[in-house]
């Protein structure tokens, strides 16, 4: 696997992450792994979580050239019990936990009408309730170490909505409430909050994500993005586009580590993030209407070659 240089460069001088140890979940892919990568360049030790056997084991393989230590947890974050286990299982690993990375997301491309209890459950518990329980059993640990910091993944849907992802919504904006609500409640702790909303990224979460046949085209704004942005209609057209065109993933976990260097409570990733939270402060009930407008940057970037 081919690493572009900006992956390490900002992270070498970092010694605040030095002989950290960070639990990461969704770390079998996208962000997550990055995260991972990156926090064990930086001297840090790491405790890897994801569901999919396959993707955590190559993590593990590239994180094993560094000599920190690397603990290896498949686990399904959206169980209560499971999260209380895994949470003793990294304890017996590191003795301790200087950093909490919620990143394991999911989503369902489909209306609310239309979007089944067994979809809507999945995406809640992995996406919102993963986030609180998760937090709930490590944050007496971080209370006991002199410096320590909880990064929760939102999203751009954690500020702005679009049609046929009410439930991930639902967790995205939860998680932004949740984070900035801790954020005050730990502001005089050693414990700082960090609420991440990330723009359009290469990742696995359009490939993974549970889809109808289509997303739905009878919706005015969806035929405007469409335009503007050609994702195509299928979930393989969706997904290569994703990949193809999103920021790599390596440079969304370099922004996210820069922002937690400079206590930035939000980090925004992303030229989309920063210009939809832009529309959103300008029209908070029509901001759509912005959208044209506020991705017409991006979209010339992409006209002309790949983001990467």
């Amino acid at each position: 696997m081919t690493y572009h240089y900006y992956e390490l460069k900002i992270l070498k001088n970092m010694k605040s992450f030095k002989d950290k140890v960070a639990v990461i979940t969704g770390a079998g892919s996208g962000i997550g792994r990055h995260l991972s990568i990156l926090l064990k360049e930086a001297g840090a030790s790491v405790a890897i979580c994801d569901v999919n056997e396959t993707t955590l084991r190559e993590t593990e393989k590239i994180l094993n050239k560094y000599n920190t230590k690397t603990s290896v947890h498949l686990a399904d974050v959206s169980s209560k019990t499971t999260v209380k286990v895994l949470t003793e299982n990294i304890l017996r690993e590191h003795k301790n936990v200087d950093m909490l990375f919620n990143n394991a997301g999911v989503t369902v491309n489909d209306s609310f009408e239309d979007t089944t209890e067994q979809n809507w459950d999945w995406v809640i518990e992995t996406n919102l309730h993963a986030v609180i329980n998760l937090t709930r059993c490590i944050l007496p640990i971080l209370k006991k170490q002199d410096e320590a910091a909880i990064v929760n993944l939102s999203s751009i849907f954690g500020m702005i909505t679009v049609p046929n992802q009410s439930a991930y919504h639902v967790t995205k904006f939860g998680v932004r409430g949740f984070s900035e609500a801790l954020s005050k409640e730990l502001s005089n702790t050693n414990v700082s909050v960090h609420c991440v909303h990330p723009g359009h990224i290469g990742t696995n979460i359009v490939s993974n994500a549970r889809m109808t046949s289509g997303p739905k085209q009878n919706d005015a704004l969806q035929r405007i993005m469409s335009k503007l942005l050609p994702i195509g209609t299928s979930q393989r057209e969706m997904s290569e586009f994703f990949q193809k065109y999103g920021m790599h993933p390596s440079r969304a976990a370099n922004i996210i580590l820069n922002g937690i260097k400079r206590n930035k409570k939000r980090i925004f990733v992303g030229l989309d993030a920063k210009l939809m939270d832009i529309s959103q402060r300008i029209s908070p009930m029509h901001y759509e209407k912005l959208f044209p407008i506020f991705t017409l940057p991006i979209t010339i970037l992409r006209n002309k070659k790949p983001l990467k």
